[in-house]
């Protein structure tokens, strides 16, 4: 019986050994689906974009995701932001693909480079790479060919570089850099420029499925057919950044900080534009982290401050006004001073913004001044110049009838009971100085 129970026992413990390897071999069987991280990027090349694109890449190497795919769409950027991307590029343990997609999109200038950088290069048809050579800030001059020449030799240095290291074109690279080169995606294919053409994110990873990779020594297989996209989006905190990172935007809030605080200066106690004044000044500054501000510019924006809140507290006929308004227009024009559009200050923004916070300016003053100068119509110094009727003999002592109230007064020359009197000031004790008006001939 005891023998019969062990046989029972060894059947079932071999039939549930079975079941457990059938189990692990199904799963061993089923194929495993690569997971790649992706963003999408359709900006300028900026601080905030950096900090995005770096982040990602940080957490899907973390994770251990099968590659990273930056899909591009730019027009270049800040030299900076690009070397802060590069870097992460050229250190990524997974394997990083730049898709310049969708059609009639761009990477250029920082773009190009950022392109260049990628383990695997694609573009999609309709869009065009290129377009690197560096710009000089400020205007032309003997000092400034020397910088421009420094900076043109190092960014080709750089993209002769990072074009060898990733086994592409590095004449056509540095021709980027050197004679604003641009080439359309069959071309830049054609000449090892970028890896291949895909039409959509489905034939770039079946089109990358197999391709081989470096690492250090090793040489290492990409897989991508199949593959999930886990496309991630910015953080609020950085969508913000973003925005106000725009110049045009950045130098409005700036605009709106300095009103709000004239605003307060100028009517002490209001609160609310002193508030919103601080808090637009803030986000401006916080904005000017990632522009290339010119602070002489900024500068000259606040000495305008200061001149229209002088112009409250000093009668200068309208001199520090315009004063006022040349330091303003001077100040928003050297703000931001950059070759590429999108990296300056529209004229029609600065045109708009000056006359619009001018034409603020010049009617508060108007209305301050004219608020100064009026006469009092309340309180002791309202009751100057008010006239009235003796109501007795007036000389040390006497009393008279002023605004429908008896009023004690006294007068430097004598003046008879019932005649018209005027205010001439109030003295201590609510006592009326007076003087007799002149008959009216």
């Amino acid at each position: 019986m005891m023998k019969i129970r062990w046989f029972i026992l060894l059947i079932g413990m071999a039939l549930l050994l079975l079941a457990g390897v059938s189990v692990y071999l199904g799963r061993a069987e089923q194929p495993v689906v690569p997971r790649i991280g992706a963003v999408r990027v359709a900006d300028v090349i900026s601080p905030p974009v950096a900090e995005f694109v770096v982040s990602q890449l940080d957490k899907a190497n973390g994770d251990g995701l099968s590659a990273f795919l930056l899909e591009l769409d730019t027009p270049g950027g800040l030299d900076s932001a690009m070397r802060t991307i590069i870097q992460e590029l050229l250190g990524s343990d997974i394997p990083v693909i730049v898709y310049v997609t969708p059609g009639g999109a761009r990477a250029a200038s920082a773009g190009a480079l950022i392109a260049l950088a990628a383990d695997f290069a694609a573009m999609a048809p309709g869009t065009t790479i290129g377009a690197a050579h560096p710009v000089a800030i400020g205007i032309g001059g003997g000092q400034n060919e020397v910088m421009l020449n420094k900076v043109t030799e190092d960014a080709a240095a750089y993209a002769r570089s990072i074009a060898q290291q990733r086994g592409r074109n590095a004449e056509l690279a540095e021709l980027m850099v050197r004679e604003s080169l641009s080439l359309s995606a069959e071309e830049a294919v054609r000449r090892q420029v970028v890896d291949l053409l895909a039409a959509d994110e489905t034939a770039l990873l079946t089109a990358l499925d197999g391709s081989e990779y470096r690492r250090g020594d090793q040489h290492l297989t990409l897989r991508t057919a199949g593959g999930e996209l886990m496309f991630a989006e910015m953080s609020w905190r950085q969508k913000i950044l973003t925005v106000i990172s725009q110049p045009n935007i950045a130098y409005m809030l700036l605009m709106l900080g300095v009103l709000g605080i004239f605003f307060e200066i100028s009517q002490p106690g209001v609160i609310l534009p002193g508030a919103l004044g601080t808090i637009a000044l803030l986000l401006a500054f916080f904005a000017f982290q990632t522009l290339p501000i010119n602070y002489v510019g900024v500068l000259l924006i606040f000495l305008a401050l200061v001149l229209f809140i002088l112009e409250v507290k000093v009668v200068s006929y309208g001199m520090l006004s315009i004063g006022g308004i040349v330091s303003m227009t001077l100040g928003s024009l050297m703000l931001i001073e950059h070759p590429e559009p999108f990296l300056r200050i529209s004229l029609s923004v600065i045109a708009g913004t000056v006359a619009v916070i001018s034409g603020l300016f010049l009617v508060i003053l108007y209305c301050v001044v004219r608020t100064q100068r009026r006469r009092f119509f309340s309180g002791a110094e309202g009751m100057v110049g008010e006239l009235g009727e003796a109501v007795t003999d007036i000389h040390q002592e006497g009393k008279v009838f002023v605004h429908g109230e008896y009023w004690q007064a006294y007068a430097a020359a004598p003046i008879g009971q019932g005649e018209k009197v005027e205010v001439v000031c109030v003295g201590s004790n609510m006592r009326l100085e007076v003087k007799t008006v002149s008959p009216i001939k």
